[in-house]
């Protein structure tokens, strides 16, 4: 007996120290992974927040000259990204306002569509959409709204390919996240009388809204930072354009255009901070209307 007893504490003993040991393996890899991301978050606050105040979010981008005397002088580059704020924001405002609605439609059929031809070739194309280069979007809406639509680069035009950009995270979580729900409460609202739509929009949305909130978060944080498909759709701007019809700037469009210019170079990282909080600030205001959405429902 007394036998027994020592064989289950060493047993115990060594799975207790499993346990251990697999805990510290696991806490070491996770951070030795996100090491680089927290590197290269280091480097950006660091070199980025000299350039942070009041002008940088009200200014427009600086030319070659106003950084070069600056420069010359030891001072701070002069002006701000104000027409690569207002631009980023309206451009991935019109592409969440084009890809959400389509994205939960598409999402909401391929999880109450399993089987079918329709269904199968909807999920091919969502396959292909997450594996064709940014590029190629832009190309796309550079041929169905740059040239026939608007008749030159626009803000319109970026936003439409950043929007098929964001339809495959949208489409894939919608539908995973509905398929995850229980039948049995989908069963339960229809056995009460409640139309099919309202089931849908009224039981089923509301609660896997998490899931399709991830979706659509991963979606917006995707193309907030997309420069490709801008170049051929947006191009830019070195004023505000508050015209969707018109050429607009983003921040991506100027990083890439400080990247080229020695002179402003130094502006790369204030403006690739400021891209970082404006997405960070996107995710909180995601998450807070979910948080009131869970309540209301």
């Amino acid at each position: 007996m007394n036998s027994l007893n020592s064989i289950s504490k060493q047993k115990l003993k060594w799975r207790i120290f499993n346990d251990k040991l697999f805990s510290i393996v696991m806490m070491t890899l996770a951070f030795v992974s996100a090491l680089p991301l927290l590197s290269i978050l280091f480097q950006l606050v660091k070199k980025g927040y000299k350039q942070i105040r009041l002008n940088f979010f009200i200014e427009v981008a600086p030319d070659t000259m106003q950084a070069m005397m600056a420069k010359a002088n030891h001072e701070i580059i002069p002006g701000g990204i104000a027409n690569g704020i207002v631009g980023t924001l309206i451009i991935v405002g019109l592409a969440s306002l084009i890809a959400i609605p389509l994205g939960l439609i598409c999402g909401i059929y391929l999880s109450e569509t399993s089987k079918g031809k329709m269904a199968n070739a909807v999920r091919l194309v969502v396959d292909m959409l997450q594996g064709i280069p940014s590029i190629v979007l832009g190309v796309i809406a550079y041929i169905w709204i740059v040239k026939p639509v608007t008749s030159g680069f626009s803000a319109l035009a970026g936003s439409v390919a950043l929007s098929i950009m964001m339809l495959p995270s949208i489409i894939r979580s919608t539908e995973e996240t509905l398929k995850m729900i229980p039948s049995t409460l989908k069963e339960a609202a229809l056995s009460l009388g409640v139309p099919y739509h309202r089931t849908i929009f009224k039981v089923l949305l509301p609660t896997g809204m998490s899931g399709i909130s991830t979706g659509i978060i991963l979606g917006i944080s995707r193309i907030a930072g997309e420069t490709a498909p801008l170049m051929l759709t947006a191009l830019g701007s070195s004023a505000i354009n508050l015209d969707i019809t018109q050429p607009s700037s983003a921040i991506p469009l100027l990083v890439w255009e400080f990247y080229n210019d020695p002179n402003l170079i130094d502006l790369i990282w204030g403006a690739s901070l400021v891209l970082l909080l404006i997405i960070f600030l996107l995710n909180l205001g995601a998450k807070a209307i979910v948080k009131k959405w869970k309540v209301q429902y």
